[in-house]
């Protein structure tokens, strides 16, 4: 999946062939360069924004729907 390999890229944990081919696309692509560039922000922003708290419901309700996608 493309966003999966944009995220470890992002990380800095592909290795580094594929990541100088997605620099080179990048490079090459102002709109993947575009994406990218909001990719990093919007991570930026969610790394640094403070978690909200939750409930207790809310966490229990959570905990569900997570076990349901892994299920």
């Amino acid at each position: 999946n493309i966003l999966r390999q944009l995220s470890a890229y992002l990380d800095d944990d592909l290795d580094r062939s594929v990541c100088d081919e997605i620099r080179r696309h990048l490079g090459a692509c102002p709109n993947c360069e575009t994406f990218v560039d909001s990719l990093k922000q919007t991570v930026s922003l969610c790394r640094h924004s403070p978690t909200p708290p939750l409930s207790s419901s809310e966490k229990a309700r959570l905990r569900q729907r997570i076990l349901r996608a892994a299920g």
